[in-house]
């Protein structure tokens, strides 16, 4: 299909069919790799059960036998993996929203933190990072601060991200050296693209025009180009100011805006579909945490996977590699879980009833 001429004019579908080509490869890849595997394991074990073979040839066939099949669960494992179908938002660049919860000035200097974080772990990926929007405190810190990544897979590595960040050190306001604990909430949204259908007439947007302010209603810019722009039938506000054309600030204002009217649609179908999901954003309070950073100790502990590091220093300025693959992991393995039990369930049904694939 990708050398049809037809597509190669139609980029939306080129992407598509290319995004879709590189996940069959890698299928094909882990699967010639487990079938190799499989064939000498039989090769081999068809060998040691001939009497006439010389001696040394039998032992080199155990001693291969026994390889192959070492390898041969993780090579299954990762063909299990491939065969997953892959989230078609994966591919997608993220919208990163973070907003400081309990603990007053120190929360707001810890999402001042996290933000820094999540942009030299983009550094580490290639990735380019855009500030939407920033309400910053006196002191250095971020009450809310916005932000897209653009990149290759950058949805897949951060989509983890979303919930509640503990943090416990000792806050550079505290004199007498006392650990306070505080938290900020990280949501993440996969960016709406065009193949999304999603229209957004302008009589259901109201648009706001204003003057930029930084940290104590000092004037940033002398002219009105900061842009809010409400979503009439849901009420969503998203807000830009980063930029000094008010016909730029729109734009990513308009890109937040669909990314969060695309998350809420999508949110609504999965609960029409008796679907589970957690919420992005939560109160910000303490036990409704997913992560904590204890300083002191200088430990960082996810809490969905039982992931304990004491190395803090070195994550807190990007190096997330083992944290995202750990969490990938799991959810890969969860994935994997749902499908085994749903195609179970599918032979477990009563005679006559046809399963929806018999159907």
């Amino acid at each position: 299909m990708m050398a049809q001429p037809e597509i190669a004019t139609d980029q939306r579908k080129l992407q598509r069919l290319v995004r879709e080509h590189a996940n069959l490869k890698k299928m094909t890849e882990k699967a010639d790799a487990y079938y190799q595997a499989r064939q000498a394991v039989d090769e081999y074990q068809e060998m040691l059960q001939d009497e006439n073979q010389d001696e040394e040839l039998l032992e080199l066939a155990r001693t291969e036998l026994a390889e192959m099949q070492s390898v041969l669960p993780d090579l299954e494992k990762k063909l299990s993996l491939a065969l997953i179908p892959p989230d078609p938002d994966n591919s997608r660049n993220a919208i990163v929203e973070i907003r400081a919860g309990t603990g007053g000035d120190e929360a707001a200097l810890f999402a001042a933190d996290l933000y820094r974080m999540y942009c030299r772990f983009a550094e580490t990926r290639g990735w380019k990072v855009g500030l939407i929007d920033a309400s910053a405190n006196d002191i250095g810190g971020y009450k809310e601060i916005i932000c897209s990544i653009e990149g290759n897979a950058v949805y897949q590595e951060l989509r983890y991200e979303s919930g509640v960040h503990r943090v416990q050190r000792v806050p550079t306001t505290e004199s007498s050296g006392r650990v306070h604990t505080s938290a900020a909430t990280v949501a993440v949204f996969p960016e709406a693209e065009p193949e999304d259908d999603l229209e957004i007439s302008a009589d259901e947007v109201r648009v706001d025009i204003f003057r930029s302010s930084g940290p104590g209603g000092q004037s940033v810019n002398t002219t009105d180009s900061a842009v809010r722009l409400t979503h009439i039938p849901t009420g969503i506000t998203v807000q830009c100011q980063d930029e000094k054309s008010q016909h730029r600030n729109r734009d990513r204002a308009m890109t937040v805006l669909k990314a969060r009217i695309l998350d809420l649609k999508r949110s609504e179908e999965a609960m029409k579909m008796g679907q589970t999901r957690r919420a992005m954003i939560g109160s910000g309070d303490r036990s409704e945490r997913i992560r904590t950073y204890n300083f002191p100790q200088n430990r960082l502990t996810d809490h969905r996977v039982n992931l304990t590091l004491y190395s803090l220093d070195r994550l807190i300025e990007g190096d997330l590699a083992e944290v995202v693959g750990a969490l990938r992991d799991q959810d890969l393995e969860l994935r994997i879980a749902a499908e085994l039990e749903s195609l179970t369930n599918k032979h477990a049904q009563p005679d006559g009833v046809a399963s929806d694939s018999q159907s």
